[in-house]
Parts: C-alpha cells; structure tokens; sequence
C-alpha cells in the first residue's frame, strides 16, 4: 500500500486535502477514488486513508483508523559528519532514514570539499529533508530524522550542552587513532536505550585541532576496526552497530 508522509494532524473520520507535494505524488501513481493509502505525520504510527476525489492538482482522502506501529530502533542514534562530496551526502541521509537514525547535522570542517553557506546552504538542507522524507515513506518509518540547518565544526561543539549534563547522550569519536577503543566496547558502558551522538569527519578526516576540540567536548574516541572507510561508510557502519548491539 502506498505510504505518504502528510505533517498535518490526523483524526480518524476527518475528510482532509492532501499537501500539495503529496497530492502530486499520487497523481502520479494515477491512484483513484476508492483507493487505500498509508499516512503518517511523524508523531507515530500511522492511519488508512481512502481516496475521496482527484482534482486537477489537489486530492481529497478520509481518514480511517490509525495503528500504533513503530519502526524505529529503541536507541536514538544522531549522526554528525563533514559533509562528504558531489552526490554522497544525499546517499548518506537515504541509507541514514531507511536504518533509523534520529536526527543529522552536516557540518563544515577543515577538510571539507563540499561548502554550504547562506541560500545554497538552505536549499540543500530542505533537499535532504525531502530525502529523509522520500526514504521513510519507502522503509515504512514512521518517524522521519531532522535534518540540521548546516554548521560550522567549531561554533556547534561550543553550543553543545556540558558533556555531564543530566542524562547524557553517548558521544563518539569515530578514530583511527593508535589505542582507540573499539565501538562495541563503548556501547557496552551504557543502557541499550541511551541516546547516540557520532561525530565523523569527511574524506580526510578530522584535523588534530578538531579532534582535540571533540574530545574537551566530552566525545570519545572509537574505532570500527582497523580499515580505513569512505565517510559515509563509517557513519552508516556505527548507525547499525549501535542500534542492533546488545546491551
């Protein structure tokens, strides 16, 4: 059944027009009246829908009985990487949705290639929004990941809450730093339900003064064995390491 993400509050019985996006998107399925869909508005689970009227370039649906299905890893894993070049980062976020991850923030860093700044950067961030949107509505998330608004490495570390606040997130360094320990151990030290913070570089990695800067910040060093792995590799491996591994 075709699934839809609508951010619009839903109630069993209501009649509703789609968002235009949406609306589009089943024109061109060329769904018809009669006909059943999934939506969901990322407040959980998700609700039928019956196709009421197709207009020119609007649809209306009813809203039927909403089921309490969750998807999503019971660890909140975020991921916050330099920004990998051309076309990998819009890989990354689709491969990042459809394995569950919460929330990702792109960032600027010394070895940056791709860099965003003023309308392109927003643009971007709203294209990869779109993307986590895309790739939740195809895996059947029903709790699609923010995407941040692009930052630069050092001006995020210092808005980051104090590392031992209350009921701390887990942070991670992904190294290849000689004694590094290795990721699973690290997961080992908290409840299988704490939240997730990894923090990668881009192609080249961090520069020594980034990784001095992540670490007074309360990130840990960790490693995901001793080969060397592609950006967007690396974030997606420690992604599922931490949501499948057991306590």
């Amino acid at each position: 059944m075709p699934r839809f993400h609508c951010p619009a509050p839903l109630l069993a019985g209501q009649s509703l027009g789609l968002p235009a996006s949406v609306a589009r998107h089943v024109q061109v399925l060329r769904l018809q009246p009669g006909q059943t869909i999934t939506l969901f508005n990322g407040d959980g689970g998700e609700w039928s829908a019956t196709i009421t009227r197709m207009g020119r370039s609007d649809v209306d649906v009813t809203v039927g009985t909403h089921t309490a299905t969750e998807r999503e890893p019971d660890r909140a894993v975020t991921l916050a990487m330099g920004m990998p070049a051309n076309d990998r980062m819009d890989w990354l976020v689709e491969k990042a949705a459809e394995l569950g991850v919460a929330g990702l923030q792109p960032l600027h860093t010394a070895h940056s290639v791709l860099r965003l700044t003023g309308e392109r950067a927003t643009k971007k961030q709203a294209h990869w929004q779109s993307v986590a949107v895309a790739a939740c509505e195809q895996c059947g998330g029903n709790r699609v990941p923010t995407v941040q608004p692009v930052a630069d490495f050092a001006a995020w570390l210092k808005a980051l809450p104090p590392a031992d606040a209350a009921a701390p997130e887990l942070r991670c360094l992904l190294s290849l730093a000689e004694g590094t320990q290795p990721l699973t151990q690290a997961l080992r030290q908290v409840a299988v339900d704490s939240p997730v913070c990894f923090l990668s570089g881009p192609e080249g990695g961090l520069s020594p003064a980034e990784d001095a800067l992540a670490r007074a910040a309360g990130f840990v060093p960790v490693t995901l064995g001793p080969r060397v792995l592609r950006a967007e590799t690396a974030a997606l491996t420690a992604l599922v390491v931490a949501t499948t591994s057991a306590p």
